[in-house]
This record gives structure tokens, sequence and C-alpha cells, in this order.
């Protein structure tokens, strides 16, 4: 029988694993940036910044949350996280609501006025990203790509930013 498939890749030495490592770090952060600053240039229309994205983004996805539970998962300082959720609150898109389980620390809820602010803000990442690519990038791609950068940030979990 003649098998087709090609063998498996050997996984890198973690040296240089390391190396190429450091070659996907080098390229999240001006991409962050980059993109953060993108979907920004619209912010006199909407005052969303990226801080204030990130914020709306998490409650969107978990609820309720307090102030240092979302820096914690965002690995954002508790001080830089309480100023974009007051200015997220100032435009109505937050508010805060009494916590059973701890009373000095508040539950910060999204208004329906920021759910709708943060779906149209997605609305136009997803317009942006879908930019990405040029027709080149595969399901595979985008996999192996989530999965490394999970990985990376798992490794670094453990980093405390306050």
């Amino acid at each position: 029988m003649n098998d087709s498939t090609p063998p498996a890749p050997a996984p890198l030495s973690p040296d240089e694993l390391g190396h190429r490592l450091t070659e996907v770090f080098d390229l999240v952060g001006p991409l962050y940036r980059r993109a953060a600053r993108k979907v920004e240039q619209a912010e006199p229309v909407e005052g969303v910044s990226a801080g204030v994205r990130a914020v709306l983004n998490l409650l969107r996805l978990h609820g309720p949350m307090t102030v240092p539970q979302m820096g914690r998962d965002q690995a954002l300082s508790r001080q830089f996280v309480q100023r974009m959720v007051n200015d997220a609150a100032a435009h109505g898109w937050v508010e805060s609501v009494p916590n059973p389980a701890h009373q000095r620390s508040s539950l910060i809820r999204l208004t329906e006025t920021g759910r709708s602010t943060i779906a149209d803000v997605l609305g136009r990442e997803h317009y942006l990203m879908r930019q990405v690519g040029g027709g080149e990038l595969t399901e595979a791609d985008v996999r192996a790509c989530a999965r490394v950068l999970t990985r990376m940030l798992e490794t670094f979990a453990h980093v405390d930013v306050d």
C-alpha cells in the first residue's frame, strides 16, 4: 500500500520554539495597536476606546463581573479597569449593581445601551477582519494560530498585573 499522507512535522526544540514564538510575539503588539486604532477611528461617533471596548465585550461574554475579576481576566490593573468602567458608566453603557457575594465589590453589568454599543463595535470589527487573508487563509490556519496564542497566554496566566 502506498500512503500518500505526509508525515506530521516534528515538534520544534524548546530553543527553536522560543525563537519562533518571539517572532509571533513581536507581531502581536503592533497588530493589536494598529487594529485598535483602526476601530477607534469612529470613536467620536461612538466614544468607545479600546479599553472600554474590552470591558464591554468582557461583560457581554461573561455577564456581570467585579472590577478585580475583569482586571484578572484581561491582565490589566484594577485601576485601569476602574477608569474604563467609569468612562463606560458616564456614557450609560454599564451600571453597578449589588454583589451578593461581596458587599464592598459591586458587580458591573451592561445596560441595554451598552449591549447595543458593543454589538455595533463588534460589527465594525467583523467588517474589518473580513478583509484579512485575501481568500488564502483556511480554517486550519486560524485554528493553529488560535492554538498557539492560547498556549502562549496560558503560559503567562500567572503574571500579576497589580
